[in-house]
């Protein structure tokens, strides 16, 4: 059964103040914690373990993760490995490829089955929403290849993309790794400069970068959404008297006792 590595190592410094007190994974998306929902998906597609890398507070990441009901470890970075050299450090516990990588503050319905297909033949792959030719991160051929990336161009682009953080790596990338540095520019790009491809697995619906605090209350609102309902309290929570949702200046707390 597949196992998954959630890199969860980031600072978080694009949703502080929230990631002052929590690691950026751990931050909840209505009732649960972002990373949670990023588990639940992949578990409902088969993937049948977790291995998590922390950095900023890790004590509560673990703790967190002891508290699931899903085989899941976390590992922690005393430095910063970035996403290539996490999973490297995280191999003993991975097992065989192919490994699913997911970003942990990634919302989407990753194509996990079929990323996980073409990586068992070995190679790198990439989940991608697609979006007109020269638009987005990434640029795409006919035979499901990247061809744009960062700025460099490996052949004719037919349609245009964003890579959402999510991939697959065959046997052949993971003996690749770096101790340090990033998948897409430590180990895609001189992939493509060699001349080896690099594919990729187009993605359908919606899929949420839930990074930054504008995405992140986008998260949040299209979670309410998909339920129908205008808010949400959890159980255990105060919402005080002078709390005024949609006003200018709002001066209402909102203290979470549980």
């Amino acid at each position: 059964m597949a196992r998954a590595m959630l890199l969860c190592a980031g600072l978080g410094t694009r949703l502080r103040p929230l990631t002052d007190e929590l690691p950026k994974p751990l931050v909840p998306v209505g009732d649960r914690a972002l990373v949670a929902h990023v588990i639940d998906s992949l578990s409902r597609q088969g993937v049948g373990g977790f291995v998590l890398n922390a950095h900023h507070l890790p004590e509560i990441l673990s703790s967190f993760v002891q508290g699931l009901d899903v085989e899941a470890q976390v590992v922690v970075e005393a430095e910063i490995l970035g996403t290539a050299g996490g999973v490297r450090g995280a191999l003993p516990l991975l097992g065989p490829a192919p490994v699913l990588v997911h970003n942990g503050d990634i919302l989407c319905s990753a194509p996990c089955a079929a990323l996980l297909e073409h990586a068992e033949k070995g190679g790198l792959w990439l989940a991608v929403a697609g979006r007109p030719p020269g638009e987005g991160s990434v640029g795409v051929d006919a035979a499901r290849r990247i061809v744009r990336l960062r700025g460099e161009r490996f052949g004719e682009e037919t349609s245009g993309g964003d890579y959402i953080g999510v991939c697959a790596l065959g046997a052949d990338v993971l003996v690749e790794l770096p101790e340090r540095g990033c998948l897409i520019g430590d180990v895609a790009l001189p992939r493509l400069r060699s001349g080896r491809a690099v594919g990729f697995v187009p993605i359908t619906g919606a899929w949420s970068d839930a990074g930054d605090l504008r995405s992140y209350v986008a998260a949040n609102l299209a979670w309410l959404a998909a339920r129908g309902i205008d808010s949400w309290v959890a159980d255990g929570a105060e919402v005080e008297a002078d709390l005024a949702p949609g006003a200018n200046d709002v001066r209402g707390r909102l203290r979470v006792t549980a």
